[in-house]
């Protein structure tokens, strides 16, 4: 590593704030240590931490372990006051760094602030710059670059940085308990054990952080109100047992492929993209309709030209508030995997067997996965055209997340951070991914507030290459989070927040086919 790049990531590792707080009469200077260190950070990326669904051998191949190490020590490092530090692993599970920071400066451990984030990645991706690469971080133009970085290694160094940005400046926070997973990629399957594990040292959080999602922009705050739930599997079209001549079986064996696009015609209008099963949508509520319309305001042609779209494209809606909408509450299907076609290169004049693809079938937050899964059944097996032999497998059938209603405490709250430190209103929006943990969360803590809000705005391209986290848009997330939590305690002292146990036998509906 140089010497500049060094000085650079130790010109970045402290930000000052000054937070203009009515609630408590005076001003607070909030002096956040953005992810503390930021070499920590750049160390991260260079471990190739992949999630058990892309690292069948993670456990052995000992790069989880690494990470987990790495974050342990630098939070163990850490002055905060009656910290307690602590990697639990469940017998044949992933690994998960549970934090405990006790209440401070005034602040009461009956209520309880929960921060969330995780550890591993998503796989290399093909696809980087030439001078990029997924374990390669590179720092350029107020970026670092590289896997993991905004999704979501970020998230322990915030969360512990803004704790100690209020400890420090003598602001009085409730009881903070941080929980880092390490198989969100991989559909968070191993978070509801852990936190029925550790329910009784969790307490009853009456607000929990997640520094795992998007913003529409780097220019306020945003929080995410709604996640789409995902249904899908592999369909598979047979009119062959081995592959025959196409001159002379042509005309007389159906084609796969025709016989496919007759079947995805049921489900979707190849002309609009709209999905005809009307079971699959839901009624957007009006409060979700108004965000998408003052988002579809704020952000403008951003909604499409964030994506790196062939010149002449026209999106699917030429009304802005209608692309919105379209991508966080209405069901969308893609094709992102096909079987049973040889590359073009090696592609003779042969009457396939087969054709297969994997539907993937994004849900409106509030659909019931499982019947979603059964409604793309019905749909597809009946009356299989020319009597084929049409297959499903459904790997997929979770449920979304629609948000609690905002209390006004917190919608303040978050207001009033977006304000000080971009001075800008803050942003509510849907998202379009399927992130389990989030209905798990809000299934294990009915009682709770949630902030869901992340640095994953334009082209900052999670899961794809080039991926890289916007330092500045960091360190504002990371001084928001510690004003909403000191807003947390004044709500707590005037009886505002309620807080509940974990709840029984829930988590379990969201699925665990990965994310997002």
């Amino acid at each position: 590593m140089t010497r500049k790049l060094l000085r650079k990531q130790r010109q970045l590792a402290f930000l000052v704030m000054n937070i203009n707080d009515r609630h408590c009469r005076r001003q607070v200077k909030t002096c956040v240590t953005v992810f503390a260190d930021i070499p920590q950070l750049v160390e991260y990326i260079r471990i190739p931490n992949k999630s058990p669904m892309f690292d069948a051998d993670w456990e052995k191949n000992g790069y989880m372990a690494d990470a987990v190490k790495l974050m342990e020590s630098w939070a163990r490092a850490q002055d905060i006051p009656g910290m307690v530090v602590e990697v639990v692993q469940l017998e044949g599970r992933t690994p998960l760094i549970f934090i405990e920071i006790p209440a401070a400066h005034g602040g009461s451990n009956d209520d309880c602030v929960l921060l969330y984030g995780h550890l591993d990645k998503q796989p290399e991706m093909t696809g980087w710059d030439d001078d990029l690469g997924p374990w390669k971080p590179v720092l350029r133009d107020g970026k670092l670059y590289g896997r993991g970085g905004a999704d979501d290694g970020y998230a322990i160094f915030g969360s512990l940085a803004a704790v100690m940005a209020l400890q420090e400046q003598q602001v009085p926070h409730a009881r903070c308990v941080v929980l880092i997973e390490a198989c969100e990629e991989s559909g968070s399957y191993d978070l509801p054990a852990y936190v029925d594990h550790l329910a009784q040292r969790i307490g009853q959080p009456s607000l929990v952080v997640c520094l795992d999602s998007g913003c529409g922009n780097y220019d306020q705050l945003w929080c995410t109100t709604s996640l789409r739930g995902m249904a899908g599997g592999n369909l598979t079209v047979q009119v062959l047992e081995e592959g025959v001549h196409s001159g002379d079986a042509s005309g007389v064996v159906p084609s796969s492929f025709r016989l496919l696009r007759q079947l995805l015609s049921r489900i979707e209008d190849e002309k609009t993209g709209r999905v005809l099963i009307e079971e699959l949508h839901a009624r957007i509520p009006d409060e979700r309709l108004a965000q998408a319309r003052r988002a579809a305001e704020v952000l403008d042609t951003a909604i499409y030209d964030k994506f790196p779209l062939v010149p002449g494209l026209r999106p699917m809606a030429d009304d802005l508030a209608e692309l919105v909408l379209n991508r966080t509450w209405r069901p969308a299907l893609s094709i992102t995997g096909v079987g049973g076609m040889p590359s073009l290169d090696s592609a003779g004049n042969v009457l396939r067997p087969q054709t297969a693809v994997k539907l993937s079938l994004r849900l409106p937050p509030t659909l019931d996965g499982k019947r979603a899964g059964e409604l793309l059944q019905e749909a597809l097996l009946r009356d299989p055209p020319n009597g084929a032999r049409v297959t499903l497998e459904l790997e997929k059938a979770s449920t979304g997340w629609n948000a609690p209603a905002m209390a006004p405490w917190l919608e303040s709250a978050v207001d009033s951070a977006s304000q000080s430190f971009y001075q800008r209103p803050a942003m509510y929006m849907g998202e379009g991914g399927s992130i389990p943990f989030m209905g798990m969360l809000g299934e294990k803590f009915p009682g709770a507030q949630f902030m869901i809000t992340g640095v994953l705005g334009p082209h900052s391209n999670a899961h794809g290459p080039n991926e890289f986290l916007h330092i500045a848009m960091g360190k504002k997330v990371t001084a928001s989070v510690a004003r909403v939590i000191a807003e947390h305690h004044l709500a707590s002292e005037r009886g505002e927040t309620t807080g509940a146990a974990v709840a029984p036998d829930s988590g379990t509906r969201h699925g665990d086919h990965g994310c997002c």
